[in-house]
């Protein structure tokens, strides 16, 4: 009851966060349709009617969580790819940020990645803007790097290697998620094992 009154007392805007910050963990673990928007006040500790005061629907609840999580983790990354440092130091400092991320919001990256299966056309269209808009973005961050090899960041060819990157990049930290006893160094040297020092150094199979 103590904290329901102190959640009464609070600004708006520190009520939203809290709104937003339960929807990110209920979403994360139960799904769009597995979760009820009772759930999700009762883990902010307010009123539905709060709550509906805030998100006029859990469809609006579930895209502003997606957006403002997928702008958090742009900017996380962003700052490392964008950094000072020769390619190769920016690379595995963008790695390591990546996993940090991974490692210290793993709602976040469950709802961004994992998440996928929707059938709201709506919210499946949102999805795929963050994708594109994500993608894009990191183009354009990286665009000084593909420049240097043959890649105009605009083209199709230059966000498809930038999906693969996040993708791939993603791919291994859920593994990680899995196999919690590989430190996160060991983790980026790993990437970095093929990122950057590439498979042409294997040789070629006779």
């Amino acid at each position: 009851m103590a904290s329901k009154e102190l959640k009464k007392r609070m600004p708006g805007s520190a009520r939203r966060a809290c709104i937003v910050e339960a929807a990110l963990e209920v979403f994360a673990a139960r799904g769009y349709h597995a979760t009820a928007m009772e759930e999700i006040a009762a883990a902010a500790g307010v009123t539905r009617s709060v709550l509906y005061d805030h998100f006029s629907s859990k469809r609006v609840l579930l895209i502003t969580v997606l957006q403002e999580q997928n702008a958090l983790l742009v900017e996380h990354v962003g700052a490392r790819i964008t950094g000072s440092g020769s390619p190769g130091r920016r690379l595995r400092a963008t790695l390591n940020a990546y996993f940090s991320f991974a490692e210290g919001n793993p709602a976040a990256r469950r709802l961004l990645f994992d998440h996928t299966d929707e059938d709201d056309p709506e919210i499946k269209a949102v999805r795929w803007g963050i994708r594109e808009t994500r993608t894009r973005s990191v183009a354009v961050m990286l665009g000084r790097d593909l420049r240097r090899l043959g890649l105009d960041p605009e083209s199709e060819a230059a966000q498809a290697v930038v999906e693969l990157l996040i993708s791939g990049t993603d791919g291994l930290a859920q593994w990680w998620a899995r196999h919690p006893s590989v430190s996160r160094d060991e983790l980026v040297d790993s990437a970095m094992l093929v990122l950057w020092n590439g498979l042409s150094r294997l040789p070629d199979a006779e």
